[in-house]
């Protein structure tokens, strides 16, 4: 577990074997344990194996805090009450329900991965409804000894909140921040169907903005210093990507040739940005096919 700020560190959870594609945040002190994004079932040995060799491990887990309910993010969750059934779970109220009945979000996903369900995301059990607190944004969450303030932050999904801990500065934002590694600065919107709406978005990256932060907390992957900066990039690459997948739905074409066409160029403008091993790192954590299919549905809504 690397250190975030004192008392704050996160894991890589080696995704598929493969690093900088999920990160959780790990909250701990006097208090417990609290998790933030504690990502797919897939990963639940690496996550409790990384609590271990620092002395903590589920049973001290007091809070789950999700971002949203996306199964990268939150997939682990009801495995990780079934452990320990004193967790509390906070998330957006329209997320609450399927995490408590978790069937339609599994049919949803399924539509999305099909055959890779399993090998993706493993198990997804449902979190009972005592242990689930609803939030609409504007709330104040226990976090282990700390409280996280709370903003409606949509614009990647419908049910998408962010938190701050205004004591060591840090901002837990989820995918409304993007995707970046370590090793490079380019900063990538994660887009896959059914939630992308880019003027929401960008309401939800200024009000991130406003809490002046002096460290992002991304899930893809890890923190993001100089907060202001990397949201303008951010901001730029939605409309740098946005405007690649409006193109190619001008083509007189079948749907798989306006991805290729989409994908050839925005492999060419990745390629410009990334080293070849650092740009197939970024497709890991947002897969193109699925970037081009929720824009294309956002673009679709948009103009009828």
């Amino acid at each position: 577990m690397k250190t975030l700020a004192s008392g704050i560190g996160y894991i890589d959870l080696q995704f598929l074997g493969q690093p900088d594609v999920i990160a959780t945040a790990v909250i701990h002190g006097p208090g417990g344990v609290a998790l933030v994004d504690p990502g797919p079932a897939t990963c639940l040995d690496t996550l409790e194996q990384a609590l271990a060799s620092h002395g903590m491990g589920v049973l001290d887990v007091r809070q789950i805090i999700l971002t949203h309910i996306h199964l990268d993010h939150a997939g682990a969750t009801g495995s990780l009450v079934r452990k320990n059934p004193a967790i509390a779970v906070y998330v957006h109220a329209r997320g609450a329900r399927h995490l408590i009945d978790p069937s339609r979000l599994l049919d949803s996903a399924t539509r999305l991965y099909g055959d890779d369900m399993q090998r993706l995301w493993g198990d997804v059990l449902p979190v009972p409804a005592d242990r689930v607190t609803s939030l609409e944004g504007g709330e104040r969450v226990p976090a282990s000894n700390r409280e996280l303030d709370v903003a409606y932050t949509p614009g990647h999904a419908s049910h998408h909140v962010s938190y701050f801990d205004r004591a060591s500065g840090v901002a837990y934002v989820g995918d409304t921040a993007g995707v970046r590694t370590a090793q490079a600065d380019y900063v990538l919107p994660p887009t896959p169907p059914p939630d992308i709406d880019l003027e929401v978005w960008r309401e939800s990256l200024a009000r991130i903005e406003a809490w002046g932060s002096s460290t992002l907390f991304l899930t893809h992957c890890g923190p993001a210093a100089e907060p202001a900066s990397h949201l303008r990039r951010l901001d730029e690459q939605l409309t740098i990507v946005g405007e690649m997948v409006r193109r190619s739905l001008t083509l007189e074409d079948t749907d798989e040739d306006r991805f290729a066409s989409f994908a050839e160029e925005f492999g060419r403008h990745l390629r410009r940005q990334l080293p070849a091993a650092t740009a197939a790192r970024y497709e890991r954590a947002a897969p193109l096919s699925y970037n081009w299919q929720g824009l294309a549905r956002y673009w679709r809504k948009k103009t009828g």
